[in-house]
């Protein structure tokens, strides 16, 4: 293995790994996962320093591009996909962008990853401008697809987000904030879907949470923002209203169905019958 990437290495402790028991795999695994989480907890402020990039950016109207290959393209595309239906933001504002296209969240797409060109291309087709942010997602930070997404976002004036697992990488270099946290080598060498991708996955939900918090689409701890779309999310809605207006829960599925289901206008309502 190339000792020049860390992502590519090899991690002594799981040289006998096909020799193991069960027990003994799952505890290595176990184990290297509180890696994961420890290097996470390194690069706080970096994440700090690009919550407020992201702040900045959807409050003036700008847009927030997760782009990646692979496991990291489908996580970015994941985190996504849960903005409106917890925040109430239109999809439109944080988007993922993956190589390969829709076919590779669920069908591994061979070699679209190398395509620096066509991420590049993907997002010019989204229109990608001044005051939009790139978050680029590459677990060695060596990936074409997610460098080329740079390129593209260095030729519209848009702000570069680095989000990968080695500070040395061509990715961390060209960002203008570089997250990466020190993962190590992989129990399954060079199989970055595990502790890279934990990394990746706590980062971006620790993201896409602090944004939105900032951007006032919670109160309290309730998503007082979300899209009631299914009888799960109707109850989730009913119990924020009931806890956070006061109101028994008959009155707010009354206050719920009288504002097609809107939070916010439930408990603007409920809130101004009390003064």
């Amino acid at each position: 293995m190339s000792e020049e990437l860390p992502t590519e290495g090899m991690l002594p402790s799981a040289r006998e790994l096909d020799r193991m028991t069960v027990s003994d795999v799952l505890a290595l695994i176990h184990a290297e996962d509180g890696c994961a989480y420890r290097a996470v907890g390194v690069v706080l402020p970096d994440i700090e320093r690009a919550v407020e990039v992201l702040v900045c950016a959807l409050s003036g109207g700008g847009r927030w591009f997760n782009v990646g290959a692979g496991t990291s393209g489908r996580l970015g595309v994941l985190d996504a996909s849960e903005i409106p239906p917890t925040f109430g933001m239109p999809a439109s504002c944080v988007q993922g962008v993956i190589a390969g296209g829709d076919a590779a969240l669920t069908i591994a797409v061979e070699g679209a990853e190398d395509n620096a060109e066509a991420a590049a291309w993907a997002l010019r087709e989204r229109g990608l401008g001044l005051g939009d942010v790139v978050v680029s997602i590459s677990a060695s930070g060596r990936t074409p697809f997610a460098l080329g997404a740079f390129d593209a976002a260095y030729e519209a004036g848009a702000r570069r987000i680095a989000l990968c697992c080695d500070p040395e990488s061509p990715l961390a270099k060209a960002a203008e904030i570089a997250i990466a946290p020190r993962v190590g080598p992989e129990v399954v060498a060079g199989s970055t879907r595990m502790k890279g991708g934990l990394a990746q996955k706590m980062i971006l939900h620790m993201l896409s949470t602090a944004v939105m918090v900032r951007l006032g689409r919670v109160e309290g701890n309730f998503m007082t923002c979300v899209s009631p779309a299914n009888e799960k999310l109707r109850a989730r809605a009913v119990g924020i209203v009931t806890e956070l207006a006061g109101v028994s829960r008959e009155q707010a599925r009354e206050l719920l169905e009288a504002h097609n289901g809107s939070v916010e206008g439930a408990l603007a309502v409920a809130r101004r019958g009390r003064r």
